[in-house]
């Protein structure tokens, strides 16, 4: 059997110069008047960044893939996503062409496959960008699986980064956050069994490490990281009937303090 796979998953500010100062006409008085010219032509802005969005189906497989204008208004950030569709896509093409003819040589039925990533805005700071990915991913076996991904993009440094990499460690991020990541991931589990979760060894009935999780940095005010979003998908915290669960929790001065120094001024407690 064909098991599933995961194909590798806010205003913008703006500022105005002010006019250069006009330098001083040499000569004096006696100096000639400079010549009348007529004002040079305002230059054409360029059209704004939209969406992007790529739909499309064929006998093997559907594949859509998005990202938002404010993703797309940044050159090198729009081309990182814009590779990342590429490589999914030239993967899907191989992995069903594959698929097809393993079906034609065993003589099963051959089902297309799905592949699905949307990005959107978490918040947009001053300073940061911040974006979470939904992907759902079905490639031939019993069923699909949904999953997360996140980027942060830093305006001042003109860079990528997950966003974990805004922390020390990721030992520094369990110790910060860990024990209200947990209560909260309990909290949801009985919600949906209606029964008290009993830790135990079952990784179902014990709780997952932060690492675990898919981080995403949110803000209230679009001024400052203030809030986080841990996203965990099947299997991490429950068996895939519980589905995904996503956890916000407020920034504390803990977690700032796990923060690297060149960011903690990016981030306030709620």
């Amino acid at each position: 059997m064909r098991t599933v796979a995961m194909l590798g998953l806010g205003a913008l500010l703006t500022a105005c110069d002010p006019a250069p100062e006009q330098p001083a006409m040499p000569g004096g008085n006696d100096a000639a008047p400079p010549v009348a010219t007529a004002p040079a032509p305002s230059p054409t802005p360029s059209p704004a960044a939209r969406p992007s969005r790529t739909a499309l189906k064929t006998d093997n497989y559907s594949f859509e893939y998005s990202y938002p204008a404010e993703a797309a208004a940044i050159p090198p950030l729009a081309r990182w996503l814009a590779g990342r569709r590429a490589a999914l896509q030239a993967e899907l093409d191989k992995d069903t062409a594959a698929f097809r003819k393993e079906a034609e040589v065993g003589g099963f039925d051959f089902r297309p496959y799905d592949s699905t990533t949307s990005w959107q805005v978490v918040t947009d700071t001053p300073r940061l960008l911040s974006l979470s990915a939904e992907i759902y991913v079905y490639s031939g076996g019993a069923h699909g699986s949904p999953g997360f991904d996140a980027l942060v993009w830093d305006k001042a440094a003109g860079r990528r980064l997950a966003p974990t990499e805004l922390f020390v460690s990721s030992e520094a991020i369990q110790r910060a956050v860990g024990t209200a990541f947990c209560a909260e991931i309990d909290r949801l589990r009985q919600q949906r069994r209606g029964v008290p979760v009993v830790r135990s060894n079952d990784a179902f009935n014990n709780c997952p490490d932060v690492a675990e999780a898919t981080l995403i940095l949110g803000s209230t005010n679009r001024q400052k990281i203030d809030r986080i979003g841990l996203l965990v998908g099947p299997y991490v915290a429950g068996p895939y009937a519980e589905g995904t669960f996503e956890v916000t929790l407020p920034v504390t001065k803990a977690l700032i303090g796990a923060a690297k120094p060149y960011y903690r001024d990016e981030f306030a407690v709620r």
